[in-house]
C-alpha cells in the first residue's frame, strides 16, 4: 500500500488518513479520528454509493434515521431516501465507498434488499463486524487499518455478482449526464420496457431509475451551493426548472433548504470527509 495522506484538525483536534484507492475492489477508503474530543455530529445526505463505516473507539456512534435512534459499532448504507443524522464521542472510524453495482460481491447483498435506513454491521456480518473492530483498534497506524480493512472486504469477493448489463449501461449514462436524463429514452436505450428497467434498477441498484438520476442531479448541484455559487446558477447549470425546483430536491435528500445545508459542512470532519470523497457520482 502507498502511503496514506495524514491531515491534522485546528489544534490537532481530528486524525485525517486517505483517501486510498483499493482498486482490486472498486472502493476508496477513508480514516478519521476525534483526538480532541470535539465529537462529530453530521447530517448526512443522500449520495449516489454504498457507504461502510467501521467505529473502533470503542464507543459506538449514535444514528439517529428513518427507523429511529440506535448506537451502533459500524453500519452499511446504501442510496438512501431519508437523510439521517450521525453523533459521537471520542469517534474512531474507517469509512468506505464504493458503486452500488459492487454491492453483490463486496457485501452479499443487492442494494435493493438494503433499503432505505441504517443497516446494522453486525446484523450483516455478525461476529466476523465484531473482529474486524478488534482487529481495526488494536492497529497503530492507519496504513494497518487500511490493510485490515481491505483484507477483510477481499475476504468476502469471493462469489462476483453483477447487475444485468442493462442496468448496468443505464447507471452509467445516469452518471454520466450527471442525472439529467429522461426515463423513458433510458429504457430504450437499453432495449427494454419502462416497466423492466423499473423493477431490475431498483433491486439491483436500490432506487428506480428516476430516483437515481434525482440523488446523481443533487450531488452535483450539492458541489456549486458548496462552492458558494447562487442556488438559481446552480439550478440552471444542474438542469432544474427553476430554484424552486432545486430546493424540492434538496429538501428530499437533506430534508433542508440549500442555504441551511452548505452550513453543516462547516464543521471541520464535514469539510474533510466532503473533500476526500469529492463528488463520488463519478464512480461507476
Amino acid at each position: 500500500m502507498g502511503a496514506v495522506d495524514v491531515e491534522r484538525g485546528p489544534d490537532a483536534e481530528w486524525d485525517f488518513a486517505g483517501p486510498v484507492e483499493a482498486a482490486e475492489l472498486g472502493a476508496t477508503i477513508i480514516g478519521y479520528r476525534d483526538v480532541g474530543g470535539s465529537g462529530v455530529d453530521l447530517r448526512v445526505a443522500g449520495t449516489a454509493a454504498v457507504t461502510v463505516v467501521i467505529e473502533f473507539g470503542g464507543r459506538g456512534l449514535i444514528v439517529d434515521d428513518a427507523v429511529g435512534r440506535r448506537t451502533l459499532g459500524g453500519f452499511v448504507v446504501g442510496l438512501p431516501i431519508e437523510p439521517m443524522r450521525v453523533r459521537g464521542e471520542r469517534a474512531a472510524c474507517v469509512e468506505v465507498r464504493f458503486s452500488p453495482t459492487q454491492a453483490y460481491s463486496l457485501l452479499g447483498v443487492a442494494p435493493g434488499d438494503l433499503g432505505r435506513e441504517v443497516v446494522d454491521l453486525e446484523e450483516l456480518w455478525g461476529a466476523r463486524a465484531r473482529r474486524l473492530r478488534e482487529r481495526l483498534a488494536s492497529a497503530e497506524t492507519w496504513d494497518e487499518r487500511f490493510a485490515v480493512t481491505k483484507s477483510f472486504l477481499a475476504q468476502g469477493n469471493t462469489v462476483v455478482l453483477r447487475p444485468d448489463p442493462e442496468v448496468l449501461a443505464g447507471w452509467h449514462r445516469i452518471l454520466l449526464s450527471h442525472g439529467q436524463v429522461r426515463i423513458g429514452a433510458l429504457a430504450e436505450s437499453v432495449g427494454w420496457s419502462h416497466k423492466r428497467l423499473l423493477g431490475r434498477f431498483e433491486s439491483q441498484i436500490g432506487l428506480t431509475p428516476k430516483r437515481a438520476a434525482m440523488l446523481v442531479r443533487f450531488r452535483y448541484a450539492v458541489d456549486g451551493l458548496l462552492a458558494g455559487l447562487p442556488a438559481a446558477d446552480v439550478a440552471a447549470d444542474c438542469g432544474y426548472t427553476d430554484q424552486a425546483h432545486l430546493c424540492r430536491d434538496v429538501s428530499i435528500f437533506a430534508d433542508q433548504p440549500p442555504r441551511v445545508l452548505t452550513t453543516h459542512y462547516l464543521p471541520t470532519i464535514a469539510k474533510y470527509r466532503y473533500r476526500a470523497w469529492g463528488n463520488f457520482s463519478n464512480t461507476g
